[in-house]
């Protein structure tokens, strides 16, 4: 899959709120996907940091993308388990989802996924997540 395969998967497949977080497909292989969440004032909460129901709907996504990677292209799956843990705040800058496909079996799916501000190194967020495949 290309990033652009993984852009139409956001576009065919994803509710219309999801599609508005105007998330980016930058990198997609055969286990992995990286994928841009533009900063936005609409998602930051009160105090100006980034909403973690924001970052953890980009996860969401994102894995969804990197586990279609992973089958050769999209099919119908289910978050089954997200744990999400936010460890700094993010100010003022997109967010890059960086998804790594650990386990992918005949009827679920693992996946790490590490958030982080552009240009920085330390992670704002972790997420690990189940994905029950269904096909």
């Amino acid at each position: 899959m290309t990033p652009e395969d993984g852009q139409a998967i956001l576009a065919e497949y994803f509710a219309p709120w999801v599609q508005r977080l105007g998330l980016l497909v930058e990198e997609v292989g055969e286990r992995h996907t990286l994928v841009r969440l533009p900063w936005s004032a609409e998602l930051a909460r009160q105090g100006g940091g980034l909403s973690g129901q924001a970052m953890m709907a980009a996860a969401d996504t994102a894995t969804v993308i990197a586990i279609s990677a992973a089958r050769g292209g999209f099919v119908p799956m289910t978050t089954v388990q997200q744990s999400t843990t936010f460890q700094r705040p993010v100010m003022d800058k997109d967010v890059l989802v960086d998804v790594r496909v650990t386990k992918l079996g005949r009827t679920l799916a693992f996946a790490e996924i590490t958030l982080r501000a552009v240009g920085e190194d330390d992670p704002a967020a972790r997420a690990s997540t189940v994905y029950a495949l269904l096909t």
